[in-house]
């Protein structure tokens, strides 16, 4: 069914909003997925905050010649394309993509879009592979943490053994007396 031009505009106009405030941008083929699985990916990345929408390839270039991004290859606009927008986490929509592909076979991660550069599929798999923000926080965290609860455990250990040394001490001063 042919869409009216005025449909295409506010697609258009819709697109470059969405691009202009998502952090990131994946972009993904679907190629013989179902459409109630990707009414599932969609529910599930949508709780990650993550918008996933389906556009033409034509509204997607021109949309992405609006935000800086001149040429988007044909290889990142193979099949049937779907973007991820990530709107909170800057990797989540490239890292949900990347971890769907492996349960959907038809779905594939192609390219990213990322502090306004356009990446590669290799690019963006890297990007996908990267710890989330709450696992670097946790690492962060035990790092600054370690070396006080070491520190903590060398200084009991040298008070309980001072304790230790005065308690012998006071047994052996009890038993001569």
């Amino acid at each position: 069914m042919a869409i009216s031009k005025e449909q295409k505009t506010e697609i258009l106009n819709k697109l470059v909003t969405q691009m202009k405030d998502a952090k990131s941008i994946a972009f993904s083929q679907f190629h013989g997925v179902s459409v109630s699985d990707i009414n599932d990916i969609r529910n599930k990345m949508r709780e990650e905050g993550v918008n996933y929408g389906v556009a033409k390839k034509t509204l997607i270039r021109l949309a992405a010649k609006e935000i800086g991004i001149e040429d988007i290859p044909d290889e990142t606009l193979d099949g049937p394309v779907a973007l991820a927008f990530s709107m909170e986490d800057e990797i989540a929509g490239a890292k949900l993509v990347n971890d769907f592909s492996k349960k959907f076979k038809g779905l594939k991660l192609l390219g990213a879009i990322f502090e306004g550069k356009l990446l590669s599929q290799a690019e963006a798999t890297e990007l996908a592979n990267l710890p989330s923000k709450e696992e670097l926080i946790a690492k962060f965290i035990y790092l600054v943490k370690y070396p006080v609860i070491g520190f903590h455990g060398v200084l009991n250990n040298t008070v309980s053994g001072f304790v230790r040394a005065l308690n012998a001490i006071k047994e052996k001063q009890e038993q001569s007396v």
